[in-house]
């Protein structure tokens, strides 16, 4: 069977082309050429003739086709749906801050995390991303958007904790300087708190972020929102996030969308505080975004500013995300939902 050459290391391509009786040196050339996004291997120009075909016989390269683009009129942010080779979906986001351009990247086509606001996971999961398909999303997101990538946010459709393995090494693929050249500092990897994975993850010592999505603070709320709670329970989260801290040195920041009259009363609020005390934690308030398939509405105005002072008074670091691309399909898996049906 050909091999997936996009999801190959320098090293590991340099040991590919020395068992076809080739010179090294190449394999960075190639990488550098898969990495401006080459569609074909005869677009190699540099590369002997006889080595491209070479490449052909024993590799496979494909990459997404667009099947939908959405441009929002009011910011400029950038919607993908991606065609894999096999036929499935998964979307990509493209949004500009001051700061510069961030990519918000899928890891699995469908989630089976269950998440009860949540369009991604309506269907369950499909099957993990490759690593290739998730640079795929950063590189052809960059070049056809024509904005230069500067951050990387793993938090769209999937959890990328259930794709271990493919997500470290599209992480490693990302941040080679002869690649993509994105350092770990600007990347944040989203997760709904698989905690068996934690301590493996903070063992990589890969300088990211950790997002957690959190969204309750209390079992009760957050298992009737959030399956993944189940069995681990959010004492659990929490003592896994203090051990990555304290592990990592890195602050983790907590995603929390804002749902009326379910997570935003003030008992909530002054729980949440006592959970991320003295973990330098960075809380992040989300106001939720519609979904066709869900009953669940954003909390009002007056309750997100209550929300946020109790937060402040108990001095938690606390942000409300800005909504970008708020007139085209700003939640995760709606594109490839009405896809599908």
């Amino acid at each position: 069977m050909k091999k997936d050459i996009l999801s190959l290391l320098p090293e590991e391509l340099e040991e590919e082309l020395a068992g076809l009786g080739e010179p090294r040196y190449r394999a960075r050339q190639i990488f550098r050429w898969l990495s401006r996004g080459v569609r074909d291997f005869e677009e190699m120009s540099d590369q002997p003739k006889a080595l491209r075909q070479k490449l052909q016989e024993n590799y496979t390269l494909y990459r997404p086709k667009v099947l939908t683009k959405q441009v929002s009129r009011l910011d400029g942010t950038v919607k993908y749906l991606w065609e894999l080779a096999d036929g499935n979906a998964v979307e990509t986001v493209v949004m500009s801050y001051k700061h510069g351009n961030t990519v918000c990247i899928s890891s699995q086509v469908g989630c089976r995390q269950g998440c009860a606001f949540c369009a991604s996971t309506i269907g369950g999961l499909v099957r993990g991303l490759e690593p290739s398909e998730m640079l795929d999303e950063v590189l052809f997101s960059q070049l056809d958007s024509g904005k230069p990538i500067s951050n990387i946010v793993l938090m769209g459709i999937g959890e990328p904790l259930d794709n271990y393995d493919n997500v470290l090494r599209f992480l490693r693929l990302v941040n080679r300087p002869e690649g993509m050249n994105i350092g770990m500092r600007h990347i944040s990897l989203s997760t709904c708190g698989l905690t068996e994975r934690f301590e493996q993850l903070a063992e990589e010592n890969l300088q990211l972020t950790l997002s957690v999505s959190l969204h309750a603070p209390d079992d009760e709320t957050r298992s009737a929102l959030m399956p993944a709670n189940r069995g681990r329970g959010v004492e659990q989260l929490m003592d896994s996030c203090r051990r990555y801290y304290e592990k990592t040195g890195r602050r983790i920041s907590f995603e929390y969308a804002m749902i009326d009259g379910v997570n935003d009363t003030p008992y909530h609020a002054r729980l949440l505080a006592q959970r991320v005390r003295g973990l330098g934690a960075h809380v992040n308030l989300i106001p939720l975004n519609h979904v066709e398939e869900r009953q669940f509405k954003p909390s009002t105005p007056e309750h997100m500013r209550q929300f946020i002072r109790i937060l402040e008074d108990e001095k938690v670091n606390v942000t409300v995300r800005r909504k970008l691309g708020g007139d085209i399909d700003a939640s995760c898996g709606q594109l490839r939902r009405r896809r599908e049906q």
